[in-house]
């Protein structure tokens, strides 16, 4: 299926909650990355969710400035799932990538994925903990946590990969068509989307990527208030591959 406007082939998706001092940067950083590679058949799409900063302010003047920046608002119900879901809705390319709105997400390795998208594959995830990606300032707590989830995960399903629960990643038009419905309501959709491409069948390609934690803002991530949330999801994609006879499989 093709772009509903064609001259956008990669559109960036970033969901946007209190992030007046930070997602000015990213969506500068990102274009001026891309510029410096040649590459002009993208957009940036941020999803302002419910900010009760001056974000909507800085959007509207960014969208104002560069025709490569477009926002809208995510009506309720919010939350980072909600705000993800209406960009997966809302996005005009062949591809869409969810980035980050606190530049975590390298702008070199967003070019990366449009580079993958490009040559024909289905999804492109990175991984912070392979040879050659770089992790920069993720407190312990946090990173202990996340090696347990994702060795869970990646036992339970049985698969190579080992970083399904980072957000960034990318995702053919199709694809995301194929993951439907989309049920999580919060951050558990960063595990529910790359779970149903891999185990529907879709293909992939991984890369090493990078990580720098934020520096402006606060995380919204909560992860006391998130176990659980996760943990279903998980488990409803084990029994839809373990259950459904393939019925969902493309």
């Amino acid at each position: 299926m093709s772009s509903p406007n064609g001259s956008v082939f990669f559109s960036i998706v970033i969901p946007a909650h209190n992030e007046e001092g930070c997602v000015g940067e990213t969506c500068l950083a990102i274009i001026s990355e891309f510029s410096a590679q040649g590459i002009s058949d993208f957009e940036i799409l941020v999803v302002n969710d419910n900010s009760s900063d001056a974000t909507e302010d800085m959007l509207r003047a960014l969208a104002a400035e560069w025709p490569q920046v477009r926002y809208v608002n995510n009506p309720p119900p919010h939350g980072y799932g909600f705000a993800v879901r209406r960009g997966l809705a809302e996005f005009r390319g062949d591809c869409a990538c969810i980035v980050m709105a606190d530049l975590s997400d390298a702008p070199r390795d967003i070019v990366a994925y449009h580079r993958l998208m490009r040559e024909g594959h289905e999804c492109a995830f990175g991984s912070r903990f392979i040879r050659g990606s770089r992790v920069a300032g993720y407190p312990l707590p946090k990173l202990l946590l996340n090696r347990l989830a994702n060795w869970f995960i990646k036992t339970l399903f049985r698969i190579p990969y080992n970083d399904i629960t980072n957000a960034f990643k990318c995702y053919h038009r199709q694809t995301i068509e194929g993951l439907h419905p989309l049920l999580s309501h919060h951050f558990n959709l960063t595990v529910e989307m790359p779970l149903k491409a891999i185990i529907r069948g879709y293909e992939y390609a991984v890369l090493p990527i990078s990580w720098t934690n934020r520096t402006a803002g606060e995380s919204k991530l909560r992860i006391q208030e998130m176990g659980s949330r996760y943990l279903f999801i998980v488990l409803y994609a084990w029994l839809e591959r373990a259950l459904s006879r393939g019925d969902y499989h493309r």
